[in-house]
């Protein structure tokens, strides 16, 4: 156990991080993500001013996200860097968000504050967080819900079960097919207990979530995303929809909007990029990157890929530099040692789409 975020959590359980982590890509692993923060926003003059009001807070499209479904959202600052990025879901009559645990104490209010006229923003303090990943998870959720059978990539749903309602999503941060199951504090232990009962089934701890995402190619919050960088520069443009760029329906009218639409434009000074470093060592956040004799980088986010078999990792060097098959030097411990520039994600997702 370790702290996190202002919690608790396990790094690893009995099996350790490296057969979770190869445990969830073959069968299920369950994760306990009741750190992340769930919030409801209530419209108070209708959906379509908190809609509005809500797409003002990001450069992602609010307004065309039908009722049932879930989209990766962003907020950025006037700077047009990531103030946090989040998962958000239109439920008809109110928007369910959920933002990362290290970000709740900042996110909260920035809702509270920007949405003031449109919203309440309520925090959900009487639900836990688990997500269900893995090829098989389908398969084990279907013995306790069946109706999560029918759920593609990114559908949500509420379904009542002797549990009580359960909040499901058909997404995670695996790169693996998967749920996130918001479910009410008091059952959560049994519902848990059924989950890990099967024998498709290993709870998962903190290591294998980072060496998952990693393989995925996904950012972390803190790592690879903080407030000076911008989304383009991330590599997240595929979150900015049509409708937000420039000649869009409602182009514009976002925080960092001028630097967001010139660096969608003319492309950004530096970008995230996939480095698979040559040899078994792996090579961690804050190894400083050279070319020659020129430092230009640094890795955000690194370790052994155990599905891949090497260290992968992820940072950040200027954009002439970012193609694939481009070798770069990182520092490790005084010594340079080869490193590869490499597409992502290193591991193929399995969405159900």
């Amino acid at each position: 156990m370790v702290p996190f975020a202002g919690y608790e959590m396990p790094v690893q359980y009995a099996a350790g991080v490296m057969k979770e982590h190869l445990h969830t890509r073959a069968a299920a692993g369950l994760f306990d993500v009741s750190h992340m923060g769930q919030v409801i926003l209530r419209p108070k003059a209708g959906m379509e001013a908190l809609v509005a009001g809500f797409e003002a807070m990001m450069p992602v499209d609010v307004a065309s996200l039908p009722e049932g479904r879930q989209r990766y959202g962003l907020f950025t600052n006037e700077a047009g860097g990531v103030l946090d990025d989040l998962m958000f879901a239109n439920r008809g009559d109110h928007l369910f968000v959920v933002v990362n645990a290290g970000r709740k104490a900042h996110d909260i209010p920035h809702m509270a504050t920007a949405l003031a006229d449109v919203a309440e923003v309520v925090p959900v303090t009487d639900r836990a967080l688990l997500a269900l990943q893995g090829p098989l998870a389908e398969t084990c959720l279907a013995r306790l819900e069946p109706r999560v059978v029918a759920m593609r990539f990114m559908d949500i749903g509420v379904f009542g079960s002797v549990f009580g309602d359960l909040w499901v999503s058909r997404s995670g941060y695996t790169g693996e097919d998967g749920f996130e199951i918001s479910v009410p504090a008091a059952r959560v232990e049994a519902f848990a207990r059924d989950l890990l009962a099967m024998a498709e089934v290993l709870p998962i701890g903190l290591g294998a979530r980072d060496s998952l995402r990693l393989e995925a190619g996904l950012c972390l919050y803190g790592h690879d995303l903080d407030e000076t960088t911008s989304p383009v520069e991330a590599g997240l443009t595929w979150a900015i929809q049509k409708s937000r760029r420039a000649g869009g329906a409602r182009e514009g009218g976002f925080p960092g909007a001028a630097r967001i639409l010139r660096e969608l434009a003319e492309g950004p000074p530096r970008i995230r990029i996939g480095l698979r470093p040559e040899g078994r060592a792996p090579m961690r956040e804050g190894t400083a990157l050279f070319d020659g004799d020129t430092g230009v980088g640094t890795i955000t986010s690194g370790g052994f890929g155990p599905s891949v078999g090497a260290p992968v990792a992820m940072g950040y060097v200027p954009t002439p530099l970012a193609t694939p098959g481009t070798r770069l030097e990182g520092d490790v411990r005084g010594k340079r040692l080869p490193v590869t520039v490499a597409e992502m994600p290193f591991h193929p997702t399995t969405y159900k789409r």
